[in-house]
């Protein structure tokens, strides 16, 4: 087997086909078909069902498709380093966010990042459940992520700072008086919550459970934008890491009391290359929001 097969086999559960997987890859759709069907019976198994949808992997190609892409992603990172010079990087970084955090920390280090290695590829994503990132980070699909807690080793998780959260209150709502909205005063709100599943739902209950509130479920959302967004037009109120609360909206937001925080934890892929080492040198260079910055103004 070859990483050369991997990242062919790849392509073909991405396109759903060989010959869009030869052409995304500029190889000839007869060598492709040759080194799938050259795995397949390698390993002894099927790894693609042909459906009228197109090839889909089986569940024995699912399987084989998780390891081959951590495989061919340590490749990249191998090659990436091995061709750093002094100031020269190419390669792919993949940044995993849980949902809401660094919103407005990550996109400046980013930034300088690319203008110090401007041929490095950066994919970044967000994933609403912090368990998931941490099984990703694990499996070494990721090379350096963002979340509120981790068990990984105090040699590649490195505090940054603490992410607090803020209530978003409708417009002409009476808790925008206060400097700081107390959450027993949110008795009988309705909420814009987010995926079962997510952090950001897991922090909200938690905080509404320790504060005897029961929520009313208002409406549920996938992305911290949209609940702030639907929160400002009056649809229910919503909590969200201060950092992603998109501009225009500040006003709208209060800091809340008993303080809710969650640190914000980088944790990178052991033996960190030049890329990751130096993102989280450009995060530690960022500041987290002061709750003060969404006080009223007097």
């Amino acid at each position: 087997m070859s990483l050369r097969q991997y990242e062919y086999a790849l392509a073909v559960a991405e396109e759903g086909s060989v010959t869009a997987a030869a052409e995304l890859l500029h190889v000839a759709q007869p060598s492709m078909s040759q080194q799938i069907r050259g795995l397949e019976r390698e390993l002894g198994v099927q790894l693609f069902a042909r459906t009228p949808a197109g090839l889909v992997p089986t569940v024995v190609g699912h399987a084989f498709l998780r390891e081959a892409e951590v495989a061919v992603r340590a490749s990249r990172r191998a090659r990436a380093t091995a061709r750093a010079g002094a100031e020269e990087l190419v390669g792919e970084l993949v940044v995993a966010v849980q949902m809401g955090f660094g919103t407005r920390q990550l996109p400046g280090a980013l930034s300088a990042l690319r203008r110090r290695f401007p041929r490095l590829e950066v994919t970044v994503f967000e994933e609403p459940s912090s368990a998931e990132l941490e099984q990703l980070g694990r499996r070494g699909a990721l090379d350096l992520a963002l979340m509120a807690a981790c068990e990984q080793s105090p040699a590649d998780a490195h505090h940054l700072g603490d992410e607090e959260f803020v209530v978003v209150l409708g417009a002409g709502h009476r808790q925008l008086a206060a400097d700081r909205v107390e959450l027993r005063e949110l008795e009988g709100e309705p909420w814009v919550r987010f995926d079962r599943d997510s952090a950001l739902d897991g922090v909200l209950l938690n905080v509404l459970r320790d504060n005897d509130l029961t929520p009313t479920t208002a409406a549920r959302v996938t992305q911290t934008a949209t609940a702030v967004r639907w929160a400002a037009h009056g649809l229910g109120v919503t909590l969200v890491p201060a950092s992603a609360v998109p501009n225009g909206h500040e006003h709208l937001v209060r800091p809340v009391l008993p303080v809710v925080s969650q640190p914000v934890i980088a944790v990178v892929r052991h033996g960190a290359g030049p890329a990751e080492t130096a993102l989280l040198e450009l995060l530690r260079q960022e500041s987290w929001p002061d709750s003060a910055f969404f006080a009223p103004v007097s």
